[in-house]
């Protein structure tokens, strides 16, 4: 774990971002699902699943994070907490190569109504069906990888496939 993960989330105040670098990226780009936490009024955590093609969630410099929000359920939980509290954390899975990165930061929803065009186009999915609702930006605090001992591989169809 990292120096900067372990001291934010024992409570200590941090001043500067941990910066993504191109492992991270590179990480990112191939994700296509996501777990993302974040706590309501109340103090209970909520996680809720995001998924969409590899790479929806998009590195847009090396403290920030971002993706396309869409409607859905129309319950808006996670929208609703990060209004209140913009604390959240992202865990992005790797099943078949046993990787995960943890991430933690401040969270908050634009919607595209008032965001800057190139804001919502740099988090656009070209050819998606779904329209944009909202951007939603991570500031990334910290980020760590975690010990792949306890992940059991699971894989895609998609991986499968190419597998032959």
């Amino acid at each position: 774990m990292t120096r900067r993960f372990a001291e934010i989330i024992r409570g200590f105040p941090q001043p500067e971002a941990d910066a993504l670098g191109e492992r991270e990226a590179q990480y990112l780009a191939r994700a296509d699902t996501f777990y993302l936490a974040t706590v309501n009024e109340a103090g209970w955590p909520y996680v809720q699943h995001r998924g969409g093609p590899k790479g929806f969630l998009r590195v847009l410099s090396q403290t920030r994070l971002g993706y396309a929000d869409f409607g859905g359920n129309r319950q808006y939980l996670s929208a609703g907490n990060a209004a209140r509290n913009d604390r959240a954390s992202i865990l992005v899975m790797d099943y078949a190569a046993r990787r995960r990165l943890k991430l933690l930061g401040y969270l908050r929803f634009i919607a595209v109504s008032e965001a800057d065009p190139a804001l919502v186009r740099a988090v656009e999915l070209p050819g998606y069906a779904a329209r944009v609702e909202r951007v939603a930006l991570l500031d990334v605090a910290a980020f760590d990888w975690n010990c792949p001992q306890h992940i059991t591989p699971r894989f895609t169809l998609e991986e499968l496939q190419a597998l032959g």
